[in-house]
């Protein structure tokens, strides 16, 4: 296990069993050092069970991003309820760590398998990760963020793309 996800999943379960935050590794590892956006996915037997995270970092470095969104994931994913202890047995973990997002000049500048994407119209914004299952088309990429973000079909969007160094 990677140490982030190690990390995301230490943070998780101390989280869940005593209601604490776990410190960070010292010395820092170099993987947790730097400043990032990174997302949090949690998955039991296969399926998303949460995912949280920042596409701009808020934290200090990658270390404290990913504990963060790492209970966040467990706890303030609006689609599910928060984990409980009995189902820490049954999840796995990923960590995401994202580039800076770039403006993209058209749609010939996208990959769903190998950038994620951010769209964006007046405060509306929505993100999606890149390489995921079933999102094999760059209409189906936009679609979705489009959907996520509470933007309809039709409405033109500023496109911004961003690559991942997942972790697993």
């Amino acid at each position: 296990m990677h140490p982030l996800v190690e990390l995301a999943k230490k943070s998780i379960e101390a989280h869940v069993r005593e209601g604490t935050t776990v410190g960070l590794p010292e010395p820092l590892p170099a993987e947790m050092s730097g400043r990032a956006g990174v997302f949090v996915s949690i998955k039991k037997r296969g399926e998303l069970r949460g995912c949280i995270g920042t596409f701009q970092p808020s934290s200090e470095c990658i270390g404290s991003e990913t504990v963060t969104n790492a209970i966040s994931a467990a706890t303030k994913d609006p689609r599910f309820t928060p984990v409980v202890e009995v189902e820490l047995g049954d999840l796995t973990y990923s960590v995401d760590v994202l580039s800076c997002p770039e403006k993209v000049s058209g749609l010939s500048d996208l990959n769903p398998t190998k950038y994620g994407i951010i769209v964006v119209s007046g405060f509306r914004r929505g993100l999606l990760l890149p390489d995921l299952e079933g999102v094999d088309t760059i209409e189906e990429q936009l679609k979705i963020t489009k959907m996520k973000a509470g933007i309809l079909p039709h409405e033109e969007v500023e496109i911004y793309r961003f690559e991942v160094i997942r972790y697993i």
